[in-house]
């Protein structure tokens, strides 16, 4: 239904002129899409408060990141081993200064 631009009364004329197998196949195509939608399950959907959502999304991060962890090779962790002594640096003497 779409409404006259001349007046508030609601007019049922197409818009677009179509066929009547088309008009038959948009028909279908609807009553197929009003039987898939559940009416019960859609009454049971949550909507969750703001603090609910980021808490799941802060979860949800936390899980890849296990994930990513998990996956990850051991054997190219980085090893931390004692460092050596180094040695001694030679003394630069510049011989125009004398130090």
């Amino acid at each position: 239904m779409r409404y006259s631009t001349y007046s508030v009364a609601p007019s049922f004329t197409p818009t677009v002129r179509t066929t009547d197998s088309a008009q038959a196949e948009i028909r279908d195509i609807a009553t197929g899409l009003d039987r898939m939608e559940n009416k019960a399950l859609s009454q049971q959907r949550v909507t969750l408060s703001e603090e609910k959502s980021a808490n799941l999304s802060k979860l949800a991060l936390g899980a890849k990141l296990e994930r990513a962890l998990d996956r990850r090779m051991t054997s190219q962790d980085a090893v931390m081993r004692p460092r050596r002594p180094s040695k001694p640096q030679p003394v630069i003497v510049n011989e125009k200064t004398g130090h």
